[in-house]
């Protein structure tokens, strides 16, 4: 059963979609969401994240996601005036849940949380990622359906739980994104929410989820870069039966 999101003033939006399934409540909440912020802030104003710093994190991620990166790179280009920090293409990622710093967990919770996630009880999905929207520091596609996502993140959770590492957010405060630039300073929000309206009527694009990677990330001048750990698979689709 998917765990209830729940309104958390630390989360972006506040309030969660009043549908986990629906692309029309959550691209359309997503994006009044947007449209209310005033200001944004330089997303890398992060007091303790330093570039020698390294965290342990569950990521979906997306390097041979052909559509995807040419979608990014479309909206890059044409948001190029607001001088952001544009995502690589081999830095597109989806963030599931923080692990933990590197000097918080040791390499028998590694070991014992890779063992416990090699059966996960959750079959291979399908998103959508929808231009555009954005937060308090970035612009992002919203992605679509949440229910999956959603359902993940509490199963990884539980995991964490069981084997005592600091773990990240609670379940009912993950809100689903895909960042594709940083906002590097602090700014009037109303002139990025004209520039990213221009580019909504753009189709979505599909994104098979088909494992989840545990991944050391660091931060690198302006962007993120990580080693992958290991990618743990999701159950395959069972094909459907037409008779």
């Amino acid at each position: 059963m998917t765990p209830e999101l729940e309104t958390d003033p630390s989360a972006f939006p506040c309030e969660p979609p009043a549908d986990l399934d629906d692309p029309d409540a959550i691209v359309g909440h997503d994006w009044h969401a947007f449209q209310a912020v005033e200001h944004m802030g330089d997303h890398w104003d992060r007091p303790g994240w330093s570039d020698q710093q390294r965290s342990y994190y569950w990521m979906l991620t997306f390097t041979g996601a052909t559509e995807l990166l040419g979608l990014a790179e479309h909206c890059q280009k044409a948001l190029h005036q607001l001088e952001m920090d544009p995502v690589p293409q081999d830095g597109l990622h989806v963030t599931m849940l923080r692990v933990g710093r590197t000097d918080q967990v040791s390499a028998d919770q590694v070991a014992r949380l890779l063992d416990l996630t090699q059966n996960l009880p959750i079959g291979a999905f399908r998103l959508q990622a929808h231009p555009l929207a954005g937060s308090r520091g970035a612009v992002r596609f919203s992605l679509t359906p949440w229910r999956p996502l959603v359902h993940l993140h509490a199963v990884l959770t539980a995991v964490g739980e069981r084997i005592g590492i600091p773990g990240g957010g609670p379940t009912h405060a993950f809100r689903p994104h895909l960042g594709i630039a940083y906002n590097n300073e602090a700014r009037p929000a109303a002139p990025v929410i004209e520039a990213v309206a221009q580019l909504r009527s753009m189709p979505p694009v599909a994104l098979d989820v088909t494992s989840v990677e545990l991944v050391e990330l660091r931060r690198q001048e302006r962007t993120y870069r990580w080693r992958t750990v290991r990618s743990v698979p999701l159950r395959p689709k069972v094909p459907s039966q037409h008779w």
